[in-house]
C-alpha cells in the first residue's frame, strides 16, 4: 500500500458516545483517532540531509475557556506543561484568546505553583515585567515556545476541569511552522505535576493507532474488553534523586535487549541501563514519529539488520544522505515493485513485555526522494547521538497496531498486540 505523507492523526470527539468522567468520579471516555492528509506541497523538498521534524502528531479537540474556545492540541506523553499560542500571527491558524475568556487567569510569580510546581521544567521559570509566572520549553527538534503560566476552565467530553494550569503562549521558533499551524497547542501526558493527566485525576489512560487505515482510539479510563487480549506490563523506572540527564517524570521503562529475526543482537545489558549521570533512559513517546537508539545500539542493530536483508534489498550507498537528521540506513526500491519483500521482524525487549515491528513499519519511504527509477525508504530506526538526545526514544510509528496503556496507579506501561482498525469498530467508532 503506498504511503501518503505527511499525515496529521487528528483525535475528534465522537458525540454520540454514551461512555464518560466526570471530575468526581473518573470512568471511561472512549474517542475516535482519525487521520487527516494534509495539502499537496506541505512535504518538505528533498535534500541530502532532511531536518528533523514530526511529520505525523497525534492531535485532540477539546474546549477552552469562558465561554468556551475550540482548540486543536498535540498528544504528548514526552511533555509535561499543556500550553497554547495566545498571540495571533500570520501563519497560525488558531490561537485561544485569553481576553475573551471570564475564567482565564496569570499565574504571578509568588504563587506555589511557580515555585515549586515547576521543578521539572528543563529550562527555570523566570519572572517578567510584570510579576507573572514565564516559562520557556524548548523540544528535541529545537524548536521552543514561551509565554506566562495561567489558569483555565478545560473542558473534555461532558467533563469541566476550572484552575487547569497551562502556558499561555505569545513568542517561539518551530522547526516545522506549517506543521505546528494546524494546532493551537500541546497537551502534556507525562507524569509531572503540571501535566494535563495529573490535574485531571486521571488513573490510567490507552491509545491505539492504525496502520492500516485512518481509525484509532484514545481511552482515558479502564479497557476491559473481551476482543483485547491480556496486556503484558513493564514498570515504570523511578529515580528519587535529581539527575542531569534524566527525565523523572517520562515515562522511562527498562529496555533490556533487541531481537532481530530471532537473533538477539550480542549487547552487554548495562548498554541499556541509565549511566550515572541519568543518560541512557528508554522513553515512550507519543510526541516523536520515529524510534532512536544510542550509538552502539543503533550501530549493531543497523549491521544485523542489513545482514539479515542483504538478499533481498538494495542499500542506498551515499554517506551524505541522512534522513531527518538521524537515519542514515535507507535503501532503493524499484518504483515498479508491488510491495516491499519479506523483512525480519524487530523485537524490542523490555522488562515484562516486547514489542514487536514487521512489515511496512520497518521502512519509510522518503517523500519525494528517487533515485533514477527507484525509490528512497528509510529505516525506521534512528541514531539519538546524530541528534543530540541521550536517550532511547520509543516513537509512535513503533506503537501502531499496539494497545498501548499508561497506568499511573501502578507505575506501568502496558502493551498487546492488536488491530487497532477493528477496535475502533468494536468500540462502535467507526471509520
Amino acid at each position: 500500500m503506498p504511503i501518503v505523507l505527511p499525515l496529521i492523526l487528528l483525535l475528534c470527539f465522537f458525540t454520540h458516545c454514551t461512555l464518560c468522567f466526570s471530575a468526581s468520579k473518573p470512568q471511561t471516555l472512549i474517542l475516535p483517532l482519525k487521520t487527516e492528509t494534509l495539502p499537496h506541497g506541505f512535504a518538505p523538498h528533498s535534500t541530502n540531509k532532511l531536518s528533523f521534524h514530526h511529520n505525523v502528531t497525534l492531535t485532540i479537540q477539546l474546549s477552552v475557556g469562558s465561554p468556551p474556545q475550540k482548540v486543536t492540541m498535540v498528544l504528548d506523553t514526552g511533555s509535561e506543561l499543556s500550553w497554547l499560542h495566545c498571540k495571533k500571527a500570520p501563519n497560525l491558524n488558531s490561537v485561544f484568546n485569553p481576553l475573551a475568556s471570564k475564567s482565564y487567569s496569570p499565574i504571578p510569580c509568588s504563587s506555589p505553583v511557580c515555585r515549586t510546581r515547576t521543578r521539572d521544567f528543563s529550562i527555570p521559570v523566570s519572572c517578567d515585567p510584570k510579576k507573572l509566572c514565564h516559562a520557556t520549553l524548548s523540544y528535541a527538534d529545537a524548536s521552543s515556545i514561551e509565554g506566562n503560566l495561567a489558569s483555565e476552565t478545560f473542558g473534555l467530553g461532558l467533563s469541566t476541569q476550572p484552575g487547569t494550569i497551562f502556558g499561555c503562549m505569545d513568542s517561539g521558533f518551530s522547526s516545522n511552522s506549517e506543521e505546528d499551524a494546524k494546532t493551537t497547542g500541546l497537551m502534556g501526558m507525562n507524569r509531572g505535576s503540571l501535566s494535563f493527566v495529573t490535574q485531571m485525576g486521571l488513573p490510567k489512560f490507552s491509545y491505539c493507532i492504525s496502520g492500516r487505515d485512518s481509525s484509532g482510539v484514545l481511552l482515558f479510563g479502564e479497557a476491559k474488553f473481551a476482543w483485547l487480549r491480556p496486556l503484558n506490563y513493564t514498570p515504570l523506572v523511578q529515580i528519587s534523586t535529581p539527575l542531569p540527564y534524566f527525565d523523572r517524570v517520562a515515562y522511562t521503562v527498562q529496555l533490556e535487549g533487541i531481537r532481530v529475526s530471532g537473533k538477539v543482537l550480542p549487547l552487554p545489558k548495562s548498554v541499556f541501563v541509565p549511566d550515572h549521570t541519568g543518560a541512557g533512559q528508554t522513553m515512550v513517546d507519543s510526541g516523536t514519529q520515529f524510534t532512536f537508539l544510542l550509538g552502539p545500539v543503533y550501530t549493531a542493530l543497523k549491521n544485523e539488520f542489513i545482514q539479515q536483508t542483504k538478499p533481498v534489498l538494495r542499500v542506498l550507498n551515499d554517506p551524505n544522505f541522512v534522513f531527518q537528521g538521524a537515519m542514515d540506513l535507507c535503501y532503493q526500491v524499484p518504483m515498479n515493485r508491488p510491495s516491499l519483500p519479506q523483512l525480519p521482524t524487530v523485537t524490542l525487549m523490555f522488562q515484562g513485555a516486547e514489542m514487536s515491528v514487521s512489515g511496512e513499519r520497518l521502512l519509510y519511504r522518503v517523500p519525494g526522494m528517487m533515485r533514477g527509477s527507484d525509490s528512497v525508504y528509510c529505516f525506521t530506526f534512528g541514531n539519538s547521538d546524530l541528534l543530540g538526545i541521550e536517550a532511547f526514544v520509543i516513537g509512535h510509528h513503533h506503537q501502531q497496531n499496539v494497545w498501548m496503556e499508561f497506568d499511573l496507579e501502578k507505575s506501568r506501561v502496558g502493551v498487546a498486540e492488536v488491530r487497532c482498525d477493528l477496535a475502533s469498530q468494536r468500540l462502535g467508532l467507526g471509520v
